[in-house]
C-alpha cells in the first residue's frame, strides 16, 4: 500500500485527501518506484482545479525522484536499485510508491541529490525545450534579447541561468523587487517589476525600441496583450502556462499588424513523448547542473501531509525557486 494524495472532485486545496492505495507489480514497459522527494508545479494546480480536466478520482503530481524497486518486461534503460527521477504523465507522483510508465523515467546521476532531482525535472526540462527547441525564425544567438515572465519562479530561475550560459540577454519580469533581485542574481541581464512598472515600456527602452526576438510566457491573461507588442517583426510569442488564467481568444489577423509575428502554445509532454527525446533533453539538463552552470534552488520544503498548504502558498505567489515535498 502507498499513501497517495487524491481528489474525488475538482476544487480548492481542501479537496486533496491522503488515501492508502495498492501499488501492484509493473507490467510491460512499466517500473515501480519508491519516492524520496516529490516536486510541486503549477500544472498540479491546473489539474486539481479542473482547468486541465481528468477523470476522477485523480492522483496528483507530475514529478519525483526515488529508487527503482521493480522493472517490467521490455524496460532496458533502468534496473532495480537505480536512482531515478522523472517528469511524467499520467499524474500520480504525490505518493510514497507507484507503478508508472518507464519511458519518461531517467537514471539520476550520482552527483545530483534526490531533492534536487525531484525539484528539477519538470521545470528543468521545460526550460530546456523553451531555450533550445522553441525558437524564433532564424533561431537565437549570443546577445539576442528574450523576455521571460515569472523569472523568479522554478522554471524562471533555471531559465535565467541557462540563458546566461548561452549568452542571451534575458529580460526577466516578476511581481516584487525581491523577486526581481532573485532573477538578477541568477543571471537575468535586466529585470522589470511588473507590479510597479509597465513592462512594455521598459522592454522598448532596454532594446532601443526594437523589441525582443521571443517572449516566454507562463502567466497568460495578465501579460498576453503587451507581450505581443514587445516582439520585433517575425518574433515568437511562446505561451507555456496560464498562472493568471488563460489568454483571451484573439483574431489571427492582428499578428500581421504587429509585425508578422508567430504564436505557439507549448507543452512539455509533447516534447518528451518518446524515450529517446526525453533522455536527450534530460542529458542536457543533467550536464548543465553537474557542471554548475545551472543551480537548482529549493526554497520551500513541505511534508506530503501538508500538500494543501503547499498549494495555497504556490497559488498566492508566496513561493520562489523550486518547491519539493518529502515523505
Amino acid at each position: 500500500m502507498s499513501l497517495t494524495v487524491q481528489i474525488a472532485k475538482n476544487g480548492g486545496p481542501e479537496e486533496m485527501k491522503l488515501v492508502d492505495l495498492p501499488v501492484g507489480q509493473p507490467g510491460p514497459g512499466e517500473i515501480r518506484i519508491r519516492h524520496k522527494a516529490i516536486g510541486l508545479n503549477f500544472i498540479d494546480v491546473y489539474q486539481r482545479s479542473g482547468l486541465y480536466p481528468f477523470p476522477m478520482p485523480l492522483s496528483l503530481g507530475m514529478e519525483a525522484s526515488g529508487v527503482v524497486e521493480a522493472v517490467g518486461e521490455g524496460v532496458t534503460h533502468l534496473k532495480v536499485g537505480d536512482r531515478a527521477a522523472y517528469a511524467s504523465s499520467p499524474p500520480g507522483s504525490y505518493c510514497q510508491e507507484r507503478v508508472m510508465p518507464a519511458k519518461n523515467v531517467c537514471k539520476l546521476p550520482d552527483a545530483i541529490s534526490f531533492e534536487t532531482g525531484a525539484a528539477m525535472m519538470l521545470k528543468g526540462l521545460t526550460a530546456q525545450y523553451l531555450l533550445k527547441r522553441t525558437l524564433p525564425q532564424g533561431g537565437l544567438k549570443a546577445g539576442d534579447f528574450v523576455l521571460f515572465h515569472a523569472a523568479a519562479g522554478g522554471v524562471g530561475l533555471i531559465a535565467c541561468q541557462w540563458a546566461k550560459a548561452l549568452g542571451y540577454q534575458l529580460i526577466g519580469t516578476a511581481g516584487s523587487d525581491a523577486k526581481c533581485q532573485l532573477a538578477k542574481d541568477h543571471g537575468a541581464t535586466h529585470v522589470i517589476n511588473y507590479s510597479t512598472e509597465d513592462f512594455l515600456v521598459r522592454v522598448k527602452e532596454i532594446t532601443g525600441g526594437k523589441g525582443v526576438k521571443v517572449v516566454y510566457d507562463s502567466v497568460g491573461k495578465d501579460t498576453w496583450d503587451k507581450s505581443l507588442d514587445c516582439l520585433m517583426p517575425f518574433g515568437l510569442m511562446a505561451s507555456f502556462g496560464n498562472a493568471s488564467g488563460p489568454a483571451a481568444p484573439f483574431a489571427p489577423g492582428i499578428l500581421g499588424g504587429k509585425g508578422s509575428i508567430y504564436v505557439t502554445r507549448q507543452t512539455l509532454f509533447t516534447h518528451i513523448a518518446t524515450r529517446e527525446t526525453n533522455q536527450e533533453m534530460a542529458d542536457e539538463l543533467f550536464d548543465v547542473v553537474v557542471r554548475g552552470q545551472v543551480k537548482i534552488r529549493i526554497d520551500q520544503t513541505y511534508k506530503l501531509a501538508d500538500v494543501a498548504q503547499a498549494h495555497r502558498d504556490l497559488e498566492a505567489r508566496k513561493t520562489t525557486g523550486c518547491t519539493i515535498m518529502t515523505l
